[in-house]
């Protein structure tokens, strides 16, 4: 990824508060276009919060996040009809099936009644949901029911995609599906923000990450190159040695 590429998202010194509890603390990153962009750490580490702030959802309590050169404080509205997001929590509604999702989803971005079926047939198809486009979302199984949210966060054809926490949980065949569509994602030219606390996912999609803890950044950087940073002649680190070396914690699913 060029350093040159342009800039989806920058965010100064930006601060949250609840109370007396500081859940970020002046952070400072940058997205460039294009890139799979990593924020990794345990739970409670406030990435949440951070893509709250970033997806206008949360206000700021001090510092600025700009999303495609808008403030998020100012332009919400513009900022959200070019992302994308995928929650953490399971947000879908569980009175339909999983086609009629999308095509109530999409009525948030006024798309054409036409458009928002063409494109919620496609992304059924695209996450191999076709023998389920009809069943209640209640019946789906833990795996399916995150394909079909990550389809979701695809309905407006976001140039900004923003999944958090997008595998926890999951087996392995179902993440690794998760994993397939971020990589198709990058091939299309997507800007990708993924939040995480598994290891090897970072370490496989992201492009830079910075890695947090109790709100505040404390390393960032490619993966590659965050693990040599941190390299003892001696031994070959993971990017989970590195880690447990700066935090004293190990992160576990």
């Amino acid at each position: 990824m060029a350093s040159d590429a342009k800039k989806v998202v920058e965010a100064r010194g930006v601060v949250k508060n609840y109370g007396d509890f500081e859940a970020v603390r002046g952070i400072d990153f940058d997205i460039r276009a294009g890139e799979c962009f990593g924020l990794l750490g345990p739970n409670g580490a406030g990435k949440t919060t951070t893509v709250k702030m970033l997806c206008c959802v949360l206000p700021l309590t001090g510092g600025e996040i700009s999303v495609f050169g808008m403030s998020a404080g100012a332009h919400p509205r513009e900022i959200k009809a070019r992302v994308g997001v995928c929650p953490q929590e399971n947000n879908l509604d569980p009175d339909f099936g999983a086609r009629q999702n999308l095509l109530v989803f999409s009525r948030y971005y006024d798309l054409p009644k036409a458009e928002a079926a063409r494109r919620a047939d496609e992304l059924i198809k695209r996450f191999r949901l076709e023998d389920k486009a009809g069943v209640c979302v209640e019946d789906l199984s833990g795996g399916l029911k995150r394909r079909l949210m990550v389809a979701r966060a695809l309905i407006n054809d976001p140039d900004l995609v923003v999944l958090d926490e997008p595998t926890a949980g999951l087996d392995p065949q179902s993440k690794h599906q998760i994993w397939d569509e971020v990589k198709a994602l990058k091939g299309a030219g997507k800007t990708v923000l993924l939040t995480t606390h598994n290891m090897e996912e970072a370490q496989l999609l992201c492009d830079r990450l910075i890695i947090v803890d109790l709100g505040a950044i404390i390393e960032s950087g490619p993966p590659g190159e965050i693990v040599a940073r941190h390299a003892a002649d001696s031994t070959r680190p993971t990017l989970e040695d590195v880690f447990l070396k700066l935090t004293g914690k190990q992160l576990r699913e």
